[in-house]
């Protein structure tokens, strides 16, 4: 998704926002996410519960990811349709360590495998990629810190129907107090299918600590121009 402090892993990017950071997991540690999303455009509501993506840090500047979500797709005319969704396999790695006057800098691709089934609307129907590159910078002292990062990439999707597109983010946040983070972020994106729209969505949302390994995250977001989207994540964070 190491960290200023266990403490404020979460806080380091990915969920539950839509952009993402060139931060990695800690060497030999792990993160566990439980969570779920909802995705509500005019022509289909999508909602990923029960969901898991579990991190690990297989070598320093490295980690890799697996999300596995099982996923309810009602459409507006269709029946709904309840079962497992595509595998996404991800890794990433910071080729840059941020200092005073530079940020971080890291890649992150990431390959969904079609599990789900296409004709359901479960699934993508073939495999397809995204490659983004990210980067990020902090200031201020632990405890009050300020962080900001984003960047982007593009979407390989060549399923029918379907459409390769641009996509970025960019998110400021702020530690209100060693337990509460709180921030806001702009997601991008093109047009991911024919005869689709391009998008830019607001979203807001943080994290609190009930323990130094064990998180409530929350976001909320709602399209600011083109495609009509409203967006949620809740989720428990693990760390060990």
């Amino acid at each position: 998704m190491a960290a200023i402090a266990c403490l404020c892993r979460p806080a380091d990017g990915g969920p539950p926002f839509l952009t993402d950071d060139p931060d990695p997991v800690a060497f030999r540690h792990w993160e566990l996410y439980a969570f779920s999303t909802l995705d509500k455009a005019a022509e289909q509501t999508e909602v990923r519960a029960p969901a898991f993506e579990l991190t690990y840090g297989f070598a320093p500047n490295f980690e890799v990811n697996l999300i596995f979500p099982v996923l309810a797709s009602v459409p507006e005319d269709g029946s709904p349709a309840y079962g497992p969704g595509d595998l996404e396999l991800g890794v990433k790695w910071r080729f840059l360590h941020e200092t005073d006057r530079s940020p971080m800098a890291g890649i992150a691709p990431i390959l969904s495998v079609p599990t789900g089934e296409e004709d359901r609307g479960l699934g993508n129907g073939r495999a397809w990629a995204r490659l983004p590159v990210w980067l990020q910078k902090s200031w201020g002292r632990q405890g009050r810190q300020w962080t900001t990062y984003g960047g982007g990439g593009w979407a390989i999707n060549t399923a029918a129907g379907q459409r390769s597109y641009p996509f970025g983010g960019w998110l400021l946040q702020k530690e209100l107090t060693e337990r509460l983070v709180l921030g806001g972020e702009l997601f991008a994106w093109g047009k991911t299918e024919d005869g689709g729209r391009a998008g830019l969505i607001g979203n807001f949302g943080g994290y609190y600590n009930f323990t130094s390994s064990f998180s409530l995250l929350v976001t909320v977001g709602h399209t600011i121009a083109g495609q009509r989207r409203l967006v949620s994540y809740v989720g428990l964070f693990w760390t060990w």
